[in-house]
């Protein structure tokens, strides 16, 4: 008999879900209940729902968001819009949870068990392997893309000196051509949801605007989904809108995500006729500052290696991908 108890929805899982996240080294806002809520409403059709909580010792010690495709097992969730994913597995119960997951598994019907955007340390990339092995599958674990964060010190100008000697001039310069622009410059952060929600608009034109390729990933399905997805996100209090702006206009937008002691970079955009004065990497260093001001650990740019990562003095962690086949 399986010692899962198997969900059709967010709803009843919810209660558990919050009590046990923060406890997982699979903690971030991505595996939050309402981010992934709000990916499952948008793009779930055609999914099979395998949500699965393991109850141990009179309470619920792990979940499984699980879906299936077609004959792919795969994380709820896509490597579009998610930069982590994960199974949420409180500390001590991880030889319980995996044997029992693998067993569930090897009585399923599927070709490929696929497991995206695991971050270094995950248990699931000790556990899995050598389990699937011993029941006659193959495991292959790539290297998936790298997510670069900067640990932050007490103050702005300890944060100046993590930097080279290169790139702290390059950014006080930047920052001093915006001051001496003899625009009316401004910037802030949105986080109440009335507020958030009537900025979405100009946050959407300024990704779309900055550059082609965002234009072309924001299809309406994801936008449709960043407007649910930032709404949740600020009701729960861990949204950040942020804005740069010349003479009342709106030139530089950066979504971020505060959630326990980091805040995440997310998506951002910049109108083009302003790159002379760097709105965009301006902005986004204004972004760190602000994480230090309100006593930040860390600053994570998540997914992908854009130089201005680096820049801003961010360091590598690697992304995983396994992909667990049937012989």
């Amino acid at each position: 008999m399986t010692p899962f108890t198997r969900l059709d929805s967010y709803q009843g899982a919810r209660a558990h879900w919050e009590a046990l996240l923060p406890c997982c080294i699979a903690n971030t806002f991505f595996m939050t209940p309402q981010w992934q809520q709000a990916w499952w409403d948008q793009f779930g059709d055609g999914t099979e729902m395998m949500l699965l909580e393991l109850m141990e010792h009179g309470g619920v010690t792990c979940i499984a968001p699980l879906a299936r495709r077609d004959r792919t097992i795969s994380f709820i969730g896509g490597q579009d819009l998610f930069d982590y994913n994960d199974f949420l597995v409180s500390p001590g119960s991880e030889d319980s949870f995996y044997t029992s997951l693998m067993d569930l598994l090897d009585d399923e019907d599927w070709d490929t068990v696929d497991l995206p955007s695991l971050q270094d340390g995950s248990p699931t990339l000790t556990y899995v392997p050598d389990l699937a092995q011993r029941l006659g599958y193959s495991v292959q674990i790539e290297e998936e893309d790298v997510a670069p964060s900067v640990m932050l010190p007490a103050d702005w100008d300890s944060y100046l000196q993590l930097l080279s000697k290169k790139d702290r001039h390059e950014l006080r310069r930047k920052l001093r051509r915006l001051g001496s622009s003899g625009q009316e410059v401004h910037h802030y952060k949105l986080s109440d949801p009335a507020e958030v929600e009537a900025g979405l608009d100009d946050f959407f034109s300024l990704m779309r605007f900055s550059k082609e390729t965002k234009d072309t990933f924001l299809t309406p399905g994801r936008e449709s989904f960043f407007r649910s997805a930032a709404l949740a996100m600020a009701r729960i209090g861990v949204f950040r809108l942020f804005f740069l702006e010349f003479n009342q206009e709106r030139v530089a937008a950066a979504m971020c995500f505060d959630y326990g002691d980091t805040r995440h970079l997310y998506n951002s955009g910049f109108n083009p006729e302003y790159r002379y004065y760097s709105v965009g990497l301006v902005l986004k260093a204004l972004c760190v500052k602000d994480a230090i001001e309100e006593g930040k650990a860390r600053f994570d740019f998540l997914r992908g290696a854009e130089p201005y990562k680096y820049d801003l003095g961010g360091k590598d962690r690697t992304i995983y991908h396994m992909v667990v086949r049937r012989s």
